[in-house]
């Protein structure tokens, strides 16, 4: 593996890129530009999230949950795509960019204009009920919470910091009123995979045959190109295992070490909005 500083780096990746079919894998550091923090970047604050247990555990955790939610996406739905989510889709545009894997749930390639898109972990903009797998819309529910538990956003967004994944930081939350299913009365859920549950397989499956395209019978191999992860869970570090087993070169931009280094044909170590602006530029996006 290099590891070399800007400029050095950024070149021998736009070098690599040219010309290749190009597969992105994106993570929570290309959305710190538009104001959603990170669980791994340097100088992120320690967080920790709740599990799928916990959620099931019973209604006091389901109330702490909903009550940070409650409040967090009220500042989440506001986010707009920064430089880098536009890059990407600019680079999607002009056909070398052949699809997009997204650790995030922010939804935001989707609002930069990506159209080939998988979402491994889900999208908060989506609720499912966990009784009668109903999805229904995070914005209807946002409205139902409001009329719940009224005055609770304005009481608590002065006073609470951000934290991944759109919840806020708050401390009191036992008085919060949790909404059910307006179908069976089941327990809503956000349709994301929370730490303890797995990116359901037939998501998998669809990203490995993404990877596997890289790597034609014929011909040169096309690259993956890793934006904004630590690649510390194994959920998106399998694809850059897969990458580098089937011979496809891969470049990683991301700042501070990630666990895909040891894989990886060219790091930049910088941040992802300028990096995939010039890599997307140099490329025709």
């Amino acid at each position: 593996m290099r590891v070399e500083s800007l400029p050095e780096s950024l070149e021998q990746a736009g070098e690599l890129l040219a010309g290749r079919p190009v597969l992105a894998l994106t993570g929570a550091g290309l959305s710190t530009d538009s104001g959603i923090p990170d669980y791994r970047g340097p100088g992120s604050p320690r967080a920790t999230p709740m599990t799928f247990e916990a959620f099931r555990s019973g209604v006091e955790a389901r109330q702490r949950y909903w009550a940070r939610s409650h409040v967090g996406w009220a500042r989440m739905r506001t986010a707009e795509p920064n430089q880098g989510h536009r890059a990407l889709a600019d680079w999607e545009r002009s056909g070398s960019l052949r699809g997009l894997i997204t650790q995030n749930v922010d939804g935001l390639h989707r609002a930069a204009g990506q159209r080939s898109v998988i979402d491994l972990h889900g999208r908060l903009s989506d609720v499912i009920c966990l009784d009668c797998r109903r999805i229904s819309s995070r914005v209807t529910l946002q409205q139902r919470l409001s009329v719940l538990n009224p005055g609770f956003t304005d009481l608590h967004s002065a006073d609470s910091r951000s934290a991944p994944d759109g919840d806020a930081v708050l401390d009191d939350t036992a008085a919060f009123r949790v909404a059910d299913c307006t179908v069976c009365g089941g327990v809503l859920k956000p349709d994301v995979v929370f730490f303890g549950e797995n990116v359901p397989p037939e998501r998998v499956a669809m990203c490995y045959a993404m990877v596997e395209r890289l790597a034609p019978e014929s011909g040169p191999p096309g690259a993956l190109l890793v934006a904004g992860s630590s690649l510390t869970v194994q959920s998106g570090l399998r694809f850059v295992h897969r990458a580098h087993r089937r011979g496809v070169p891969i470049v990683i931009v991301n700042r501070g070490v990630t666990r895909g280094d040891p894989l990886a044909t060219v790091k930049v170590d910088a941040g992802c909005s300028e990096v995939l602006t010039a890599l997307a530029s140099a490329s025709g996006g």
